[in-house]
């Protein structure tokens, strides 16, 4: 059985958020439509909320407008198992339970989605392949941000989350087709 897990998909994020990223609406919508899917379906959702330490950066502190999920966003009774796992480091298998309720629920693959691709979303997904689960990753459900480096140089943000990406796909992970168009039925008709 597949699960849904929704990696950071909160308001710091958002273009007012202290973490801004670039496709940020887009990617959100995306990540709605998995959501609706997997409702649907009656697959279980885990959603993981990123929060800071108190020696961190003002960004995510609990309780705080940045560190809650997105409008629309967060677990919902009557559609099959859902539940919030909450995290203070990168990976979402960390110290959070999530493993055990997803073993417990029979899940043996996960399709993952949320924001930061290169950090929280890769570590979680690099911590689901070490534990045995099978993982797909929605590359327009995932964020990034731009980064540089004196010696390294810059990236773009798009450039850093396709890397991230393709670094993730070649340890195992496998992307998720290529969502319907509206102009599918179109072309079929030919």
């Amino acid at each position: 059985m597949q699960a849904l897990l929704v990696v950071d998909a909160q308001n710091e994020f958002s273009a007012v958020g202290r973490r801004p990223v670039p496709n940020h609406v887009a990617a959100l919508q995306t990540i709605r439509r998995h959501v609706s899917e997997a409702r649907g379906e009656q697959r279980p959702i885990a959603w993981i909320r990123h929060n800071n330490r108190p020696t961190e950066s003002p960004a995510f502190v609990p309780g705080s407008w940045g560190a809650e999920l997105s409008p629309g966003l967060g677990a919902e009774a009557g559609h099959g198992a859902e539940r919030v796992f909450d995290k203070d480091v990168f990976g979402a298998f960390t110290g959070t339970g999530l493993e055990g309720w997803l073993r417990e629920l029979g899940v043996t693959e996960v399709l993952v989605v949320g924001f930061y691709t290169h950090m929280c979303l890769s570590t979680s997904v690099r911590e689901a392949l070490v534990r045995g689960f099978d993982v797909v990753v929605d590359p327009d459900a995932t964020g990034a941000r731009a980064l540089e480096d004196a010696r390294l140089g810059t990236l773009s943000a798009d450039e850093v989350r396709r890397s991230a990406l393709l670094q993730l796909v070649h340890m195992g992970a496998t992307l998720a087709p290529l969502a319907p168009t509206r102009f599918e039925p179109m072309l079929a008709a030919r």
